[in-house]
């Protein structure tokens, strides 16, 4: 609706610019999946060092599992994404499912390298008979050096990112100040085909800046991820 009144002042063009509309809402579909991944992360690294501490008293990597929901519960709340997935991983062992198997199942369904490759180890540890209190603290302390890692380069790109917010909004502040100090000023632009070519031209242009923008950072921050 504000690019059908910004562009065009018309209400008819809400249907041609519709699609649009979409594919905002499947961007920030993908960037709450994201913020929800980076968050499950933070909070797996929590529970498996919880889970050292209950091997190292005695318990078995089972009932560890077990043992554990309750105080990530008392830390994240019981709607928190770990506590879903532990929640999950308790009743997989409650019907005979293997550990390994449902660690594997988690890895995969959070669409995080690192929760994948503590599965895989998981595994073969388990299998081959390894340390795995050793190796759980191993895992938390490089999913935490990751994360720091994610952390320093969010924090240097918080100002690139501010920088692109103002330039998504920069036109529309300049046209505001224009109508406002001179009412009147764009009307040659709308309700007629050269104003409508040359609006159209502008929505192109700013839609290309807008992605532009966005898939670099995205870059950067996949960048900063994968380092």
């Amino acid at each position: 609706m504000g690019f059908a009144y910004f562009f065009y002042r018309s209400f008819y063009a809400l249907l041609p610019l519709a699609p649009l509309g979409i594919l905002f809402f499947f961007r920030l579909r993908r960037r709450k999946l994201r913020r929800q991944e980076q968050e499950l992360l933070v909070q797996f690294r929590e529970g498996i060092l919880a889970l050292t501490v209950l091997l190292q008293a005695g318990y078995s990597v089972e009932n560890a599992f077990l043992e554990c929901v309750p105080d990530l519960e008392k830390m994240y709340g019981e709607d928190a994404l770990i506590c879903k997935e532990f929640q999950k991983i308790r009743r997989g062992l409650g019907i005979n499912i293997p550990l390994e198997e449902l660690l594997m199942d988690l890895g995969v369904r959070s669409h995080r390298t690192e929760l994948l490759q503590f599965a895989e180890v998981f595994w073969i540890a388990k299998k081959n008979g390894g340390s795995l209190p050793q190796i759980i603290r191993t895992s938390a302390n490089l999913i935490g050096n990751q994360i720091d890692t994610q952390t320093q380069m969010e924090a240097s790109l918080g100002g690139r990112k501010m920088e692109l917010t103002i330039m998504k909004f920069m036109p529309f502040g300049i046209y505001s100040y224009l109508m406002l100090s001179n009412p009147g000023y764009f009307d040659n632009l709308y309700h007629n085909v050269r104003g409508v070519l040359i609006m159209s031209g502008c929505l192109v242009a700013y839609l290309i800046a807008f992605f532009m923008g966005d898939r670099v950072l995205e870059r950067l921050e996949r960048g900063g991820e994968m380092g």
